[in-house]
């Protein structure tokens, strides 16, 4: 199982930017993904959650702001990411998990086993 994150970018505050993240390597339909990210000496939090039929799960700073969805037949997950701010800046990750169940999972690091190498985001006020 392999997870790829399309690159990052550096963007003004109110901007938008999507990232993407390729997953190789799974079963098609057993798998959770989730959008994480970490900021410079801050602990790895969850962004949003999405389960293997679609339900979703976002932090409470990203709320109405983000939106996390996945394309199955290209086997992509991303984040749109709107009305960016400057405490969005983190190097964001790509990560999932086999699971059956239909709801979207914790916002837990635990929860994933697989991830991705990480994007940057830097967003100037």
């Amino acid at each position: 199982e392999q997870l790829v994150e399309s690159a990052g970018g550096s963007v003004q505050a109110g901007s938008s930017l999507r990232l993407s993240c390729l997953a190789s390597g799974f079963t098609y339909g057993t798998y959770y993904m989730a959008w994480f990210r970490q900021a410079p000496e801050k602990q790895r939090e969850g962004v949003a959650t999405i389960s293997r039929i679609g339900d979703t799960r976002y932090a409470d700073s990203v709320k109405g702001r983000f939106s996390i969805s996945k394309d199955n037949a290209k086997n992509t997950l991303y984040l749109q990411m709107n009305n960016l701010k400057p405490e969005d800046t983190a190097m964001y990750y790509c990560a999932a998990g086999y699971g059956s169940s239909g709801m979207a999972p914790s916002l837990s690091v635990p929860t994933f086993p697989y991830w991705g190498q990480g994007t940057q985001v830097t967003v100037s006020s």
